[in-house]
This record gives C-alpha cells, sequence and structure tokens, in this order.
C-alpha cells in the first residue's frame, strides 16, 4: 500500500515538473496570450485532462510556472549574497541587484516575470508575489546594515519598496534597449548611487 502510494506521488510529481517545464518554455518564446493549453499538454507529454487536475486551468499552471521562476531568480541573488557574506551589506546589495537584473534581463525570464505576470495575474497579486520572494531578502542586508552600524537608522520598508521597484525596472530597461551592455552598465552606476545613499547621514 506504501509503495502504491509512493507511485502515485511519483507519477503525479512527473505530471506536474513536465507540465510547468513545457509551459514555461512556451510562456517564455510566445508569451501567455499565445499559448493554448492543447500546445502545452502535447509539448509535456500528458493529457489535458492532467493540466486540470493538477492546476486547474491554464491560469493555475502559469501562476506556477511564475513562483518558480521568481523562485529561481531570487534564489540566484540570495546565493550570490550569501558568497558576499555579512561584512559589508551594502556591497552584498549591490550584488545581488547586478545578479537579479542580469536573470530578468533574459528575454524569457523577462517576458513571464516583467511582463505577463502583471496582466495575468493582476497588478496587486503579481506586486504581493514579488514582494514574498525578494522584498525580505532587501529589508534582512538593510536590518543588517542598521544593526552594524553601516548605515543610520532609517525606515527600512518603504526604502526595501522603492529598491525592489528599481530592480524590476532596471530589468525592463535593459531587456528592452539596443545595447543591452550599455543599459546594464548605466542601470548598475544608478543603483550604485541609490545604495551608496543609504549611508549617507539622515538630514533633520
Amino acid at each position: 500500500m506504501e509503495v502504491n502510494r509512493r507511485t502515485q506521488a511519483d507519477r503525479t510529481a512527473a505530471t506536474k515538473a513536465a507540465l510547468t517545464a513545457a509551459a514555461r518554455r512556451l510562456f517564455a518564446e510566445h508569451g501567455y496570450g499565445n499559448v493554448g493549453t492543447q500546445a502545452i499538454v502535447e509539448a509535456a507529454g500528458v493529457s489535458r485532462g492532467a493540466l486540470y487536475h493538477q492546476f486547474g486551468d491554464k491560469l493555475g499552471l502559469f501562476t506556477a510556472v511564475y513562483e518558480d521562476t521568481e523562485a529561481e531568480a531570487v534564489g540566484r541573488a540570495m546565493a550570490i549574497v550569501a558568497e558576499a557574506g555579512d561584512d559589508d551589506p551594502l556591497a552584498a546589495l549591490l550584488r545581488g541587484f547586478d545578479e537579479v537584473v542580469a536573470a530578468l534581463t533574459d528575454p524569457g525570464m523577462s517576458r513571464i516575470l516583467l511582463i505577463d505576470a502583471p496582466a495575468v495575474l493582476g497588478w496587486e497579486e503579481w506586486r504581493a508575489r514579488g514582494e514574498a520572494y525578494g522584498l525580505a531578502v532587501i529589508e534582512g542586508l538593510m536590518n543588517h546594515a542598521i544593526a552594524i552600524g553601516r548605515i543610520p537608522d532609517q525606515p527600512v520598508r518603504p526604502t526595501a519598496h522603492v529598491l525592489l521597484g528599481a530592480i524590476d525596472e532596471s530589468a525592463l530597461y535593459v531587456s528592452r534597449a539596443a545595447d543591452p551592455d550599455r543599459a546594464r552598465a548605466e542601470v548598475r552606476a544608478v543603483a550604485e548611487r541609490l545604495i551608496a545613499a543609504l549611508a549617507l547621514p539622515l538630514e533633520g
């Protein structure tokens, strides 16, 4: 009985993985609106019923793809931040910025996370899901910087929101630029000034 349950769980996991992998590839290449469920199930090698059973509908599948893609982008940044260590959280924040912008300027990732997701999920849900991944990382670095005296005590939540928005807009700017390398260097310079400004004494 236990073997049967494990086998069923394995089959379910394999079906979900096949659907999300196929959908991510198709959404990245063609965009959510240009991909039908039939194309997804054919690419995944499963039935249409399997898609509806596992995800409810195409929107449910897109939501799963979005979450996997967002977790991948943030996970890459967190690994870079961890490598930077705790000595200089502002340097770690800048390195994380570089990694996220690099990830999000991949055309497929940018299409899923920054172009389709706000329209498909709705702006409120898209922003809430993005904050659940990235905002905590930025807030954690800022709180640590305050704790060790690297930056003055300041409102962390609104500043983290501004920085998170800057990352998203930087990625969009680079992804649409005629010269992505130059655009990346431009936004990097802006990010350096923004992050350096966190260390300045607060007025008043």
